[in-house]
């Protein structure tokens, strides 16, 4: 019996050391991708108001805080997964520490380090959205980066005066999802920016509102679609249409110049000359001989000359009277 008893408790002990030697299996949530439209929640690094330095946690871990209130929604900023559009986010009110950090983010001295979850955050993760604890995870001496985030920088431009800020609000976000058919609904990097900072602006002093509006733009893998193929080099069928244009326009206006203008001038040329020339006021007459009957002389030779047309001739003989 109590062999039994000890082969029962071995062989207890022995499964419990092999469940907790064996790695969890991941859960269908921590493995999944983002679904089209799927909300995606953006948080930022926090900075201290003093020098623009990011605070650390009690591990020493980068601390990260939601993106201020957008007044449009009531919730703090958001993208969607694979959705185009503009987004607009309206800061309520600016206060003097958020005033200060937009100093420090205007000029430059540090940037708006935000982030996004690369994929929907598993449940250990999503009870504390903006910061992971496990160190694991981290990346860098201060957890400078966490492989669940991709990092979001927003270049804020603008310009500092001594009491108010002019702020590029308009700004351009560009997400690439990584490739379908290597991690489908998956965020692979981001990136956003101020667009005419000089001539799209608003200006703030502490107290007003802050309007941004993000024009969101997604790419379906890390290459960027050609663009603007710089000077030359290429023809295009606008350019073919230009050209055909262009010579049809210089055709016209040719034909038209030279049928009422230089047509009628050589017509005209050419009926003065005609006039001129072929019977006209002098021409030369002929030479000829001839035969004098009144004087009834027999043999005679004359020449005659003509002056425009009419012939005056003369002539000489002698003979002999019958």
């Amino acid at each position: 019996m109590w062999l039994v008893l000890l082969a029962v408790q071995a062989f207890w002990l022995s499964l419990a050391s092999a469940l907790s030697g064996q790695v969890p299996l991941k859960s269908l949530e921590e493995a999944r991708g983002y679904n089209p439209g799927e909300p995606i929640p953006v948080s930022c690094l926090n900075r201290t108001i003093d020098t623009g330095e990011h605070i650390t946690d009690a591990a020493g871990h980068l601390q990260y805080i939601p993106f201020p209130i957008c007044n449009e929604t009531g919730r703090s900023l958001e993208l969607f997964f694979g959705v185009e559009k503009d987004i607009n986010c309206t800061i309520d009110f600016v206060t003097d520490e958020f005033f200060h950090l937009l100093e420090f983010y205007i000029h430059s001295d540090a940037p708006l380090s935000c982030r996004i979850p690369s994929k929907p955050l598993p449940p250990s993760v999503l009870e504390n959205e903006y910061r992971v604890s496990d160190e694991s995870t981290q990346e860098g001496a201060l957890g400078t980066q966490s492989t669940l985030y991709t990092p979001l920088i927003i270049a804020l431009a603008g310009t500092l005066q001594l009491s108010h800020l002019h702020v590029g609000n308009y700004l351009n976000l560009l997400v690439h999802a990584a490739p379908k058919s290597t991690s489908p609904g998956t965020v692979d990097a981001a990136t956003a920016y101020s667009i005419a900072s000089h001539t799209r602006n608003t200006k703030i002093t502490i107290g007003d509102s802050l309007p941004l509006s993000f024009s969101v733009r997604w790419y379906p893998s890390t290459t960027l679609p050609p663009g603007w193929s710089g000077y030359g080099g290429h023809i295009y069928t606008s350019t073919l249409i230009y050209c055909l244009l262009s010579a049809v326009a210089s055709a016209a206006i040719c034909v038209v110049y030279f049928r009422g203008v230089e047509l009628p001038r050589r017509l005209k040329r050419y009926a003065t000359d005609r006039m001129n020339g072929g019977g006209g006021k002098f021409g030369s007459g002929g030479s000829g001989y001839g035969l004098p009957v009144a004087n009834g002389r027999g043999g005679g030779m004359g020449g005659g000359y003509g002056l425009g047309g009419y012939g005056y001739g003369g002539g000489s003989g002698s003979g002999k009277k019958d």
